[in-house]
């Protein structure tokens, strides 16, 4: 089994149909669940699943939602979208990567992978997703 960091595929065509809203106010919901080192997660990611979700204390099933910033154009070619850190608190989980997934869409479809390049563990601690600067090279969720 694998992770990658990658934006799922799925979610280039769904973009065009109109299922996911990334606006603050009014948007969709938008969720990070955490995944253990036997899950498969990577481009062909389409939707969230159970299967190898990380299991744990502080930790729920979907993860949590996340607290989104509203897309900008952040030059004359790139428009981004990003997110706050999140931080589960006092949590005792192991996590390799995660899936970032639209949690108000039917079917919760997947929009991106991340892989944490190894086992990270919290122990009765927080957990805290950091999320890169968001520009046109290093935001989240880019598209250039």
């Amino acid at each position: 089994m694998a992770i990658s960091t990658a934006m799922c595929s799925s979610f280039k065509k769904e973009l065009l149909e109109a299922k996911h809203n990334f606006l603050n106010s009014g948007g969709n919901t938008f969720n990070l669940a955490l995944y253990t080192s036997s899950a498969t997660l990577n481009a062909a990611t389409t939707a969230y699943s159970t299967t190898n979700e990380v299991s744990g204390t502080n930790y729920t099933a979907k993860g949590a939602s996340l607290t989104r910033v509203d897309p900008s154009l952040v030059s004359t070619t790139t428009a981004i979208t990003d997110f706050a850190d999140l931080t589960f608190s006092n949590a005792t989980v192991t996590a390799n990567g995660a899936l970032i997934f639209n949690d108000s869409a039917s079917g919760d479809p997947a929009v991106c992978t991340l892989a944490f390049g190894g086992d990270k563990t919290s122990t009765a601690g927080d957990f805290t997703i950091q999320f890169p600067t968001a520009d046109a090279s290093n935001a989240i969720i880019r598209i250039a």
